[in-house]
């Protein structure tokens, strides 16, 4: 069976273990049912994600010329401190930033190689988490726009790392954290103008992702480099698919790439 289709981020269904979909135009793969079967992976072209063009993708599934005109490549949605919407003031376009940023965001802890912050929308519970591959997390702030959770993720990056180690988290090395515990622990640093939206009573939520074997060192698939590849996938997790002689693929830092995709036995 072989496919073609532009890469985006898998989608996923939270469910144990989480259901990840490879998604193209007219067609969809459940990753899942793929574990354990070789799969080639070839590099057709460049597709950028806003103008369709085949140009290079710089960043984001882009072009060039797109990510520094497109409403979706602005700094404030690396850097969630910088939206401006709330103001009444416009970025790139303010209707598209007003409808991104003026909507229930969540601060959170994850736990993926070890304990860090993050900022997300509240429809992006818990996909968020799941594409970082984190074993679990919790949510310690609700705010109503996106500049306030911004300026709190800010304020407790001081306490706690907002960075994963890709390497650890697919190596799977890992230890169970009390999210609670830091929750409170984090609580005294949160900025006056969000502290009224603390979660002061939550739990942990805990994912499971499939994955039959992990990498004792993973290598990281260039496919633009290498054209092609063949192995057996033996997981997936977070945006990564895991093959069985340590390769590993980000999906999504390949977005806008066009892909064949050959399932064999």
């Amino acid at each position: 069976m072989t496919y073609q289709g532009v890469l985006t981020k898998m989608e996923t269904e939270f469910a144990s273990p989480i259901q990840y979909y490879l998604v193209f135009e007219n067609d969809f793969i459940n990753m899942n049912q793929l574990l354990d079967k070789t799969i080639g992976l070839q590099f057709v072209k460049y597709q950028c994600l806003n103008c369709s063009l085949n140009k290079p993708i710089y960043r984001q599934g882009v072009c060039k010329s797109c990510f520094f005109d497109v409403p979706q490549a602005a700094d404030w949605v690396m850097r969630p401190e910088l939206s401006t919407a709330h103001l009444d003031k416009e970025d790139r376009d303010l209707e598209y930033e007003k409808k991104v940023q003026l909507q229930p965001h969540i601060v959170y802890l994850a736990n993926s190689s070890n304990v860090k912050v993050g900022v997300t929308r509240k429809s992006q519970v818990p996909t968020r988490w799941i594409d970082q591959g984190a074993h679990e997390a919790i949510e310690i702030v609700e705010v109503p726009n996106r500049y306030l959770a911004g300026i709190t993720e800010v304020a407790l990056k001081d306490h706690v790392s907002d960075k994963t180690n890709w390497r650890t988290m697919l190596k799977n090395e890992i230890k169970d954290e009390n999210l609670v515990e830091w929750r409170e622990k984090l609580k005294n640093f949160i900025p006056n103008e969000a502290l009224d939206y603390f979660i002061e009573s939550n739990s942990e939520t805990n994912l499971e992702f499939p994955v039959l074997k992990y990498p004792e060192k993973p290598k990281s698939l260039n496919l633009k480099k290498e054209k092609q590849y063949t192995g057996k996938l033996v997981g997936v997790k977070g945006q990564y698919l895991i093959f069985d002689d340590n390769t590993v693929f980000n999906v999504r830092a390949n977005e806008g790439l066009v892909v064949q995709i050959a399932v064999g036995a």
